[in-house]
């Protein structure tokens, strides 16, 4: 069973990150965790908090399997761009430089290489209930048996119109 991390909005520009995310896609965790840390970009830091919370994920999805016996390896990972900030610089004789501030969403899926179950709890048998009717059934089988026609429940709006002599 995978588990997803995601880092939206990230300030660095996805040409950048995609640059450490290569390096970590297809590695073992703990692997990549190791190469994160002894990588010296910006964008492995945040790499880094994002790997981890992706096996902290799946540790919360698969409660009762020990981590080290799973084989976490990172799946997937992923940069798209995110927004991109738009500003001016000053240029020469007037004129104005545009600087796009770029941004990016980086996605890490995280997997186990061994199959394993997660045990299950011994399926409890469903008791068949009978639905009770609701009031509005009552009343109208109330007025069935007097024999009250009921009236129609949408009023059709006319408009009136006056005719100009």
């Amino acid at each position: 069973m995978e588990a997803v991390a995601r880092l939206r909005n990230c300030p660095t520009s996805p040409r950048k990150m995609r640059l450490v995310v290569d390096i970590i896609r297809g590695l073992d965790v703990d692997q990549a965790l190791n190469v994160l840390k002894y990588t010296n970009k910006e964008a492995a830091k945040r790499l880094e908090k994002l790997v981890l919370s992706a096996s902290f994920n799946w540790q919360t999805k698969n409660e009762g399997v020990r981590v080290e016996e799973s084989g976490l390896y990172i799946k997937e990972a992923f940069v798209d761009s995110g927004r991109m900030l738009k500003r001016f610089q000053p240029a020469p004789m007037g004129r104005a430089h545009r600087i796009r501030k770029r941004s990016n969403h980086v996605t890490i899926v995280v997997d186990s290489k061994v199959p394993f179950e997660i045990p299950k709890s011994e399926p409890v048998e469903e008791k068949k209930v009978e639905k009770k009717p609701k009031k509005v059934e009552k009343k109208a089988e109330a007025k069935v048996e007097k024999g009250v026609k009921e009236k129609p429940k949408t009023k059709a709006k006319t408009k009136k119109v006056k005719k100009e002599e």
